[in-house]
């Protein structure tokens, strides 16, 4: 297993932050969210960084250094261009210049549309991408120094986005994006990033059409009654972990593709030798890398046997309403299929089980009734102000980026884009979180493969760690890297 280097880097900031303003003149007004959207549990800001390699080889491949200021200027410098193609993108994705505010009087969110811009940062580093390993394997401390989190509220709201852009010497350079959880999620910031490629690279307007539309997913009436948990909170497993800002530890683990090719084939053999013959159909990797996952952080935490756990995957509701959403939609769309287990059946039942639990979740949670459901509940978490606690570890979120295209090609006029890392911020302060990314365009081998981020207590990374490698084994692969 790898271990963190503080890698060593000196970053320069240009000391002004820019507001980057639409490039016409856009619409002035107040817009509403939905109930997904306002749901307080998502009201922070996710932060990634896109990693771009530079077309020239010549520069990042042992050769001399040139200065930077006279390899990026003009229109050839990524941070003019991007600026350029942010003011642009404004003008289709108007609401993001706006301002973010929480009505103090009915708890909902509204979206000042003022056009006051998008924060900008400028920023210069003295190495070369390369010398960073394009911020593969990164330490999160490190990874922090290509966003930045704008001072967000005031008496007039928050910023809703935000953009750092950081030059190498080499003629590479990152993105860092900051975006409200509450105005979007995975599916529409990889639409808004997209659409600012498309626009950097010389297209006069994005191929998706952006469309606001959240009052699709507003329930006209809550829930009656008190909030109704997944699962009794006095019933959750217990671990002896104690779990405090100064002590979670951020890791990504890279699972190959042949790890996860012999993991669904021993748990299809596994349904076939408990159950007298082969299931019909097959497993997914997310069935049965999360059942794997859940598990080995059930094991991680030493929760006890006895108790419950719980796993809730995000899951896409774009296409599962009728009619469906419009293509350009890019708010909140996701309800949560949820899978309770006491600890020892999760612990000592065949994994094959957990696999089977999993994808009748996810079949019963594409029902228009139980998407309504959970959208009703939403509502009543925001009439109460239910805030997700942090908990000991008896509960795990689960959500998918793979599919989002965010390692495609993005191209800004560079192409090159090698790494995307989400960085943990605000965002994972949440030890329950897990995320499937994408590999990383760096390593062929990885190709099929998934990296799983994790957020866990010191205490707990070297168990988690045990079961990683272990499951590398499984697919006749070396010891999985740490990637955050």
């Amino acid at each position: 297993m790898e271990t963190h280097h503080h890698a060593p880097l000196l970053l320069e900031r240009k000391d002004i932050v820019v507001l980057v303003k639409p490039a016409k003149p856009t619409p002035s007004k107040i817009l509403s969210f939905s109930t997904i959207d306002n749901d307080p549990n998502l009201e922070f800001v996710c932060h990634s960084v896109y990693v771009y390699k530079t077309n020239s080889g010549s520069s990042d491949n042992g050769s001399a250094d040139h200065d930077i200021a006279s390899k990026l200027n003009g229109k050839a410098d990524p941070a003019c261009v991007i600026k350029d193609a942010i003011s642009k993108v404004l003008v289709h994705y108007y609401p993001l210049a706006g301002k973010l505010k929480r009505d103090s009087r009915d708890g909902k969110l509204y979206l000042n549309c003022n056009g006051e811009g998008v924060p900008f940062l400028e920023a210069t580093a003295n190495c070369k991408l390369s010398s960073l390993k394009y911020l593969d394997g990164i330490d999160v401390e490190t990874a922090k120094e290509f966003v930045f989190d704008f001072p967000s509220k005031t008496d007039s709201g928050s910023h809703p986005l935000m953009f750092q852009v950081t030059k190498f010497s080499c003629g590479g350079f990152t993105i860092g994006m900051g975006l409200s959880h509450s105005v979007c999620d995975g599916f529409g910031a990889s639409q808004l990033f997209r659409a600012l490629a498309e626009l950097a690279s010389g297209k006069s307007e994005p191929s998706v059409k952006p469309v606001w539309e959240r009052e699709r997913l507003v329930v006209n009436k809550s829930t009656q009654g008190p909030l109704q948990s997944p699962v009794d909170k006095n019933s959750l497993a217990t671990s002896p972990y104690l779990i405090t800002n100064d002590n979670i530890l951020h890791e990504c683990f890279t699972v190959k593709a042949g790890a996860i090719k012999r993991l669904k084939t021993s748990l299809m053999k596994e349904c076939g030798d408990h159950e007298g013959g082969q299931m019909k159909g097959s497993f997914t990797t997310i069935e049965v890398l999360g059942a794997y996952i859940w598990r080995s952080r059930f094991r991680a935490f030493k929760l006890n046997p006895d108790g419950n756990t719980l796993l809730c995957l995000a899951m896409g509701i774009r296409h599962l309403l009728n009619p469906p959403l419009p293509s350009g939609y890019y708010g909140n769309a996701f309800v949560g299929s949820n899978v309770i287990m006491t600890g020892k059946d999760l612990d000592e039942g065949p994994l094959s089980r957990v696999s089977k639990l999993i994808k009748q979740s996810k079949k019963h949670s594409s029902n228009a009734n139980y998407i309504w459901s959970q959208i009703n509940i939403l509502d009543k978490v925001r009439e109460l102000d239910f805030k997700i606690d942090s908990d000991n570890g008896a509960s795990m979120v689960l959500t998918d980026w793979r599919r989002l295209g965010l390692l495609e090609e993005v191209d800004f006029g560079w192409k090159g884009l090698v790494n995307m890392i989400p960085v943990p911020l605000k965002m994972f302060g949440f030890v329950y979180l897990c995320i499937f990314l994408p590999p990383c365009n760096l390593d062929p081998s990885s190709k099929g493969g998934v990296r799983v981020l994790v957020s866990l207590p010191r205490a707990a990374m070297a168990k988690f760690k045990e079961e990683m490698h272990a499951l590398s084994q499984l697919g006749g692969d070396d010891e999985p890297p740490i990637l955050i």
